[in-house]
């Protein structure tokens, strides 16, 4: 009873402890004590132990029922065998000839349907056969026909192109031929041209003749009234021979002149004739001058602003040169080159204004180029003109700085 007593005063005590602390740690405070007195009475356990016991029990169970299942396997396989050693003959003796005969003929049968349906099969199969045969022969025949085709259109296309690269080839040799037949015109013109120019030397030559004959003739009449011969007449005879002969020396250099000029000539014109012949031919030529004087303003303007503009120190500078009078010709030729290595050539299709002008392009070596303009298309032709020296200009300082 004591010690009832005491613990009931114990509790009580300790419950006045607990109402005097806060809440916290009362939770604390039991926790602990829960703690300390659980850890007292506990008792260590090695798990490892148990996980031994456990798995040798399970090993042990699982070879028990092996054991069984094989003996179990041995009793049914002596049974099965002593069974198996039992003899087991049953003799039927119930033998019927009509379903053997039956059977016998369904067979015959069963063979020669599968005979007829193999035939047709490979009935079948050959028709199919010869069907693709012939399809693959007319696929070829249809191939070799388009092949056939396609060839004859290549032939086609290779004739006129052929025939379309002779065309060219006959244009180009005309052209030529015609230039050169032009080149010729022109020489033989420059030709007649400088035997005018001869001629006009020996005109004047002629003139001081002339003033020499009047001088001589003012002479002898001088010479005659002072002495007053006589014979006055055969004196007056002698200067008419002489003037006669004067003449006759004038009329024969027109008539050469003339000639030089390429103008026909009968042979039997008067001076008159010949002077008025001679006349109509100074006027057709001024006429080609007439007709190339814009031309020219437009090729010497062209060369003057390239010449200023475009042309580096390191090139050589161009030149236009006015050969209207004496050839009918203007060009265009770099400064050091020659006449004949010229650039670009102006002159009058066939010496006929009314025919047009041409412009022959040799400013690049690969080809050469003829343009044909009229009188009128000024400006057309000064654009060409400009494309293509501007392009030799270009091609010239490419090479310098490369």
């Amino acid at each position: 009873k004591k010690k009832k007593k005491l613990s009931k005063n114990k509790s009580k005590e300790r419950r006045k402890r607990k109402a005097n602390f806060p809440k916290k740690i009362k939770k604390l405070n039991v926790k602990i004590i829960k703690t300390k007195t659980k850890n007292r009475f506990k008792k260590k356990i090695n798990p490892k132990a148990k996980k031994i016991k456990v798995s040798k029990k399970a090993k042990q169970r699982k070879i028990l029922k092996v054991q069984k299942r094989v003996k179990e396997d041995l009793i049914t396989k002596i049974i099965k065998f002593q069974l198996s050693l039992k003899p087991n003959f049953k003799f039927n003796l119930n033998f019927n000839l009509e379903k053997y005969i039956q059977s016998f003929f369904d067979k015959i049968s069963e063979t020669i349907e599968r005979y007829k349906i193999v035939k047709q099969d490979q009935k079948r199969k050959l028709k199919l056969e010869q069907i693709e045969k012939e399809r693959l022969e007319k696929i070829n025949f249809q191939k070799e026909k388009e092949e056939e085709e396609k060839l004859k259109i290549k032939i086609k296309e290779q004739a006129l192109k052929d025939e379309i690269r002779l065309e060219k080839q006959r244009n180009r040799d005309i052209k030529l031929f015609l230039r050169k037949e032009q080149a010729l015109i022109r020489i033989e013109q420059a030709e007649k041209q400088k035997q005018f120019l001869q001629q006009l030397k020996l005109e004047k030559q002629i003139e001081r003749f002339r003033i020499r004959e009047v001088k001589e003739l003012e002479k002898l009449e001088k010479i005659s009234l002072k002495e007053k011969r006589e014979d006055y007449a055969g004196l007056q005879e002698r200067i008419e021979k002489l003037k006669e002969k004067y003449r006759i020396i004038r009329d024969q250099k027109i008539r050469e002149r003339v000639e030089a000029l390429g103008v026909k000539i009968q042979g039997d014109e008067d001076r008159e004739t010949l002077l008025q012949k001679e006349k109509e031919y100074t006027i057709a030529r001024q006429k080609i001058e007439f007709a190339l004087e814009s031309f020219y303003r437009s090729a010497s303007s062209l060369v003057f602003q390239l010449n200023k503009r475009h042309i580096t120190r390191h090139m050589s500078i161009l030149r236009c040169i006015d050969r209207r009078f004496e050839t009918g010709e203007i060009f265009v030729k770099w400064d050091e080159a020659v006449d004949e290595e010229w650039l670009l050539l102006i002159y009058i299709k066939n010496n006929s204004p009314d025919e047009g002008i041409v412009i022959e392009d040799k400013t690049n070596p690969e080809k050469n180029i003829s343009h044909e303009f009229k009188n009128n298309e000024i400006f057309k032709a000064s654009d060409t003109m400009v494309d293509a020296l501007t392009q030799l200009i270009a091609k010239k300082r490419e090479k310098n700085t490369n």
